[in-house]
């Protein structure tokens, strides 16, 4: 729990300060850390990403991270979309598997595409709302953040009926309603504070949306992991493991607030 807590502030002071700054520094730090979550998730499937299909796989993330400003100026220059640049790396990935003799099968490049798309459209979006307002980055992280220690807490204190053990045997029906009724509490704090949404309805819906998502957004790596046999993503983060272990939530609940039009 002690090496938790600390890597948990280091985290934070690393991390909040970028997110105040916010700008070119900002982007720059997530496309850091959307690639070391892509490397995280290559690795899985045993695929390196020093390889010539780990540097089409990342060169398609860098492309999906790009902020919209960006993808017009791209756009602009070289008269091709972003989404079409991305179907060009997809073609390659295919090309390679026929020229490495399918050593690259059908299914790394398409565990490596939907690794890119996992992985860049939530960070792009963690991007794009930063560029929103700071108050929504700040409103999605403590959504995720309360929801997890509610379900934790909850958990542990009334916890019996388990929620998908075969995904996740320590998580629990019990726990999963707390976390989603300790999210409602703070945003209506925090929208006390800081309004976001028109009405306290809206607020309440999107996050009870939100919580339920974010935690879904948990299961889905829990499984991802499961599948592949890995305690954790990595190990950058001592305690908690690695990226993708920290942000699947994020990755989950940042495109559907836009989704839903909250952010923005």
């Amino acid at each position: 729990m002690k090496q938790r807590i600390v890597t948990a502030l280091v985290a934070f002071a690393f991390f909040i300060p970028l997110v105040i700054i916010g700008g070119l520094p900002f982007t720059i730090a997530i496309y850091a850390i959307a690639t070391i979550g892509l490397y995280e998730l290559l690795r899985m499937k045993g695929i390196s990403l020093f390889s010539v299909a780990g540097f089409l796989t990342w060169l398609g993330l860098a492309i999906l991270l790009m902020p919209a400003s960006w993808a017009i100026g791209v756009q602009d220059a070289l008269g091709y979309s972003k989404m079409e640049l991305v179907f060009a790396i997809v073609l390659l990935l295919l090309v390679h598997t026929v020229v490495v003799k399918n050593r690259f099968t059908f299914d790394h490049a398409a565990f490596s595409v939907l690794g890119a798309l996992y992985v860049g459209i939530g960070f792009y979006y963690l991007i794009e709302t930063r560029l929103a307002g700071i108050e929504y980055i700040i409103y999605a992280l403590m959504v995720i953040w309360t929801t997890d220690s509610g379900a934790y807490f909850t958990g542990r204190k009334i916890g019996k009926r388990k929620l998908w053990p075969e995904i996740s045997p320590n998580k629990t029906v019990e726990g999963f309603v707390g976390g989603i009724i300790y999210a409602i509490v703070f945003a209506c704090v925090f929208q006390y504070f800081f309004p976001i949404a028109s009405t306290y309805v809206v607020l309440i819906i999107v996050t009870i949306i939100a919580s339920i998502v974010g935690q879904l957004g948990d299961l889905v790596e829990s499984a991802l992991k499961r599948h592949y046999e890995v305690k954790d993503s990595g190990k950058l983060l001592p305690g908690h493991g690695g990226i993708l272990d920290r942000f699947d939530s994020l990755l989950f609940v940042l495109p559907l607030l836009h989704f839903l039009h909250f952010v923005g």
